[in-house]
This record gives structure tokens, C-alpha cells and sequence, in this order.
């Protein structure tokens, strides 16, 4: 006997019902533009812009401190920018090899590192240089420029003289009188000597007719200080005070026929 159509079913079938279970395959379908609804897109799009708006001042900011950090590097940190001459203007007492020794910058030093204010001071030691000041002009020079001090007066010292300027600084010494330099007679010439800066008061005080005979100002003492004229001839000054007064006295007299002329007293004047 054969068998019926009932038992010719396999196993595969599902739960007695004859119907198959086939495995089920999935596909990933990219949706065309026209599938998102436009106020969707136009959504989408302002986010984006304002992310871009909220981003962009952050990645300015790290493009200039970058930028920033690399130009300062190289300026400071590099000699790229370094120290390759450096320029001295308006020394005639001291050698500019001097003023370059006496600043002190060492060659390819960053431009920009170098403290000015500490090299003017360092020229400004020099006894000849009455101030200094110190400029960077790019990209790699330093300019020097030096005012000297303007000689007043000379004092003997040993076979030679001092000279000093308007404060009793000594900045030179010379084997021979300067030509139009007037004479100061002090011990020990200094700004801080009573009897320097007395001497250069009353040299301060003469006008010019007095001036112009003048030979010497000899400080003995505060107190008794004198000129030496031309043709041998003696102011007797006394102290610094009232220079104005005995200066005025004193070129009133010069026509007289006097070896000395005391004007300690301006407002008694005696003669011989």
C-alpha cells in the first residue's frame, strides 16, 4: 500500500501546518533628498550654521595665540632677530669701542631681550658720557647715543689738570690746559668737595668783562676764596654768597689802577 499524500510532509514543516519559515534577509535603503521634508532640511542646516557661528571665534582665538606663540618665539627666542651691530652717536671723549665694551650686549642677543634702560646705564658710567640713552631699530641694531660732558673749569693736579664739568665731575685728565678752560685751585675736586662746588659758584656768577680777565679761582678756604687777573692783579672774593652783587663791583673797578681789589664785603668796597 502506498502511502498518502498526509505522510509525504518533512520535518520543515512548521508546527503541523504545512506552511515554510524561510529566513528573513533586511537591506539598508539610503533615502533620496527628496524623502526628508524641506523644513526638516532647513532645520538641520540652521543647526549647522550655528555650530559653525559658535565654533569659529574659539578657532580664531587658538590661530592667533598660535600665531602669536610663533612670532614671539622667534623674536625672543631665537636669534633670528639678534644684536648684529650695534651703533654709537655723538662720542668724541670715549671711543666707540669703548661704549660698545662699556654696554656690554653680547653679539646675536634677541633684539627684543635686551634691557635698555640697564645698557644707558652702563654707558652712563663712563666719567666722559654725561647721559645715554639706547634704541633698538629693527631688525638687528642697537643704537648708542651719547651726550658728553661740556668742560667748565680745570684743576691742577700734579703735572697735568682735571678737567671738570658744571658739577665738579672729573672726566679727563690732560697733560696741558685746555685753550679757554679757567682755572679752579682746589684740593681734591669732586661734586661732593664744599670747596668745588664754592668754586664753581662764583665762576658761575662773573659776567663776562670779568670773565674775560679771569686767570684762576683760588679756594684757600669757604670762606676766603680770591681771582687771580691778568696783570697780576687779585679779587679778593670771600665766600660764594652774593656772586651777583661782588661780580658787578668788581668789573666796576677793573679801569682803577689796583693790585687788589677786596669785594667780600660788596657794599664796602676797598682797593690798593
Amino acid at each position: 500500500m502506498s502511502p498518502g499524500p498526509a505522510r509525504g510532509r518533512t520535518r520543515g514543516q512548521d508546527g503541523g501546518t504545512g506552511r515554510r519559515n524561510p529566513a528573513r534577509r533586511w537591506q539598508l535603503v539610503r533615502a533620496g533628498a527628496d524623502a526628508v521634508p524641506p523644513s526638516t532640511r532647513r532645520f538641520m542646516a540652521r543647526a549647522r550654521q550655528r555650530r559653525m557661528r559658535a565654533a569659529l571665534p574659539w578657532a580664531v582665538t587658538v590661530a592667533v595665540l598660535a600665531l602669536a606663540g610663533l612670532v614671539a618665539w622667534t623674536v625672543l627666542g631665537t636669534g633670528l632677530f639678534g644684536v648684529r651691530d650695534v651703533r654709537v652717536v655723538g662720542a668724541r671723549l670715549v671711543t666707540p669701542v669703548e661704549v660698545r665694551a662699556a654696554a656690554a650686549v653680547p653679539d646675536d642677543t634677541p633684539l627684543a631681550r635686551v634691557d635698555l634702560a640697564a645698557t644707558a646705564r652702563r654707558v652712563g658710567a663712563l666719567a666722559p658720557v654725561e647721559r645715554a640713552t639706547v634704541e633698538r631699530e629693527w631688525p638687528d641694531a642697537l643704537v648708542i647715543r651719547v651726550v658728553e660732558r661740556t668742560p667748565v673749569a680745570a684743576v691742577p693736579q700734579g703735572d697735568g689738570y682735571a678737567v671738570i664739568d658744571r658739577t665738579g665731575v672729573v672726566f679727563q685728565s690732560v697733560p696741558r690746559l685746555p685753550d679757554g678752560l679757567p682755572v679752579i685751585r682746589v684740593g681734591r675736586p669732586a661734586p661732593d668737595d664744599p670747596g668745588t662746588r664754592a668754586g664753581l659758584a662764583v665762576l658761575a656768577a662773573l659776567d663776562p668783562r670779568l670773565r674775560a680777565e679771569l686767570v684762576s679761582v683760588d679756594v684757600a678756604g669757604l670762606a676766603r676764596i680770591s681771582l687771580r687777573l691778568r696783570g697780576d692783579r687779585t679779587v679778593v672774593w670771600g665766600d660764594a654768597t652774593r656772586g651777583a652783587d661782588k661780580s658787578k663791583v668788581a668789573s666796576a673797578l677793573l679801569g682803577r689802577k689796583a693790585d687788589t681789589i677786596d669785594v667780600s664785603a660788596p657794599d664796602v668796597v676797598t682797593f690798593r
